[in-house]
């Protein structure tokens, strides 16, 4: 996800977005703790997804 497809989107798709990461993270870090991960990277990328959704919340808060 690019940050400029973010800058597009509205506060409340936004918002939506960082819950629906918040819940893929949480699964990941679950199927790790279990050993049922097999592609560590992807808690890397949905960590990352969610920083830069919370990026883009603050930039248009700043900018209001």
């Amino acid at each position: 996800m690019k940050a400029n497809e973010l800058r597009a989107k509205s506060s409340e798709e936004l918002h939506k977005e960082l819950s629906d990461l918040l819940k893929a993270q949480f699964g990941l870090r679950m199927q790790h703790a279990t050993q049922q991960l097999t592609n560590n990277s992807q808690i890397r990328k949905v960590r990352r997804d969610i920083a830069r959704v919370r990026t883009v919340i603050n930039q248009q808060k700043a900018a209001k």
